[in-house]
C-alpha cells in the first residue's frame, strides 16, 4: 500500500513538473531548464503592430490575433512564447492616431537586440510568426541580415499558406471580394469575432469605405512607398461588416495547423545551425 502511494506521488510530481507555462513572462526561474528542454531550445516570437483596422476593430488587431495563434500552437506543440512584440514596419499609417511606429533603424536594431538577448537566455531557434501585412518584407530582410556575422542561433520566419481544403471552405463562406480583403476586412474581422468578439464594434464597419481608390493607377508595374495611402487613405481595405465568427474559426484553425506544422519541423531541425557554422568557416577561410 505504501509502495502504491509512493508511486502515485512520484507520478503526480512528474506530471506536475511537465505542466509549465509557455509564455516567457509566466515562467518561473526554476521552470527555465525544463522549458528549454521541453521546447528543444525553441521560442516563438509573435510580431504584431498597433494601427487602425477600419472604424470597427481594435488598434491591436494584429497583435491580438498573432498572440492567440501563438498560444494555440504552443498548446499543440510546446515552445516558449516571447511576450507581446509590436515593433514593426507601419510607416504607412502614421497619419492616423493610435499608430505606433518607430524609426526604421531602431526597429531593426531592436529586433536584432531582442533575438540576441533571447539567445543569451538559452534559445537556439527563434521562430517568428507575423500578424501584420506590412511586416513580411522587413522580416525577410532581417532574416537575411543574420548572414552578416556568425551567431549561435538561427532565425526562422513562418510563411503561412492555407491548404487546399481550407482554401475551398474559405472561398465558399466568403461574402466579399478576396482581392480587396486586405486590412480590417472580412477575413481579419472574422478572426477577431472568433477570438475576441468583445473588442469588435461590427455595427461601425460600414461607417467608412474600404474600397480601393486606385489613385496611382497610371503607374503600372511600379512599386512606390505611397501606394497604400494612394489606395486606402482611411487605412481600411475590404468589408468588415460581412465578417462572421464561423469564417474566423476556419481561418484560425488552418493558421494554427500551418504554424504547428512549421514549428515541429523547426524544433526537429539539426541542419540549419550546422550549415550556418559551415558557411562562416568558409567565409573565414577566404577572408584570411
Amino acid at each position: 500500500m505504501r509502495l502504491l502511494v509512493l508511486l502515485v506521488l512520484l507520478f503526480t510530481v512528474e506530471t506536475f513538473s511537465q505542466e509549465i507555462p509557455s509564455r516567457w513572462d509566466e515562467l518561473t526561474a526554476s521552470d527555465w531548464p525544463r522549458a528549454l528542454e521541453k521546447s528543444n531550445r525553441t521560442i516563438i516570437l509573435p510580431i504584431g503592430i498597433l494601427e487602425k483596422h477600419g472604424p470597427h476593430a481594435p488598434m491591436g488587431s494584429d497583435l491580438i490575433r498573432i498572440r492567440n495563434l501563438a498560444k494555440m500552437a504552443a498548446e499543440k506543440e510546446y515552445a516558449v512564447i516571447f511576450p507581446d512584440y509590436f515593433y514593426g514596419q507601419v510607416n504607412e499609417a502614421k497619419h492616423i492616431q493610435g499608430t505606433f511606429s518607430l524609426p526604421v533603424n531602431l526597429t531593426l536594431e531592436l529586433l536584432q537586440a531582442t533575438c540576441d538577448e533571447i539567445a543569451r537566455n538559452g534559445f537556439e531557434k527563434i521562430f517568428i510568426i507575423n500578424g501584420h501585412g506590412g511586416n513580411p518584407q522587413l522580416l525577410r530582410y532581417f532574416v537575411q541580415t543574420q548572414m552578416e556575422k556568425k551567431r549561435d542561433y538561427a532565425v526562422f520566419f513562418h510563411t503561412p499558406e492555407h491548404n487546399e481544403v481550407a482554401r475551398e471552405k474559405i472561398a465558399e463562406m466568403r461574402k466579399s471580394d478576396p482581392a480587396n480583403d486586405q486590412h480590417g476586412g472580412e477575413a481579419e474581422t472574422s478572426v477577431l469575432l472568433h477570438m475576441r468578439p468583445d473588442l469588435v464594434q461590427l455595427e461601425r464597419a460600414k461607417n467608412e469605405s474600404g474600397k480601393n481608390l486606385d489613385r496611382l493607377g497610371e503607374l503600372p508595374n511600379v512599386y512606390t512607398a505611397i501606394w497604400w495611402y494612394g489606395s486606402y487613405p482611411l487605412h481600411y481595405a475590404g468589408e468588415g461588416g460581412v465578417a462572421t465568427k464561423e469564417l474566423g474559426k476556419v481561418i484560425t484553425d488552418d493558421n494554427v495547423r500551418s504554424i504547428v506544422e512549421a514549428l515541429r519541423a523547426v524544433k526537429a531541425d539539426t541542419t540549419t545551425l550546422k550549415l550556418q557554422n559551415q558557411y562562416f568557416e568558409e567565409v573565414e577561410r577566404v577572408s584570411n
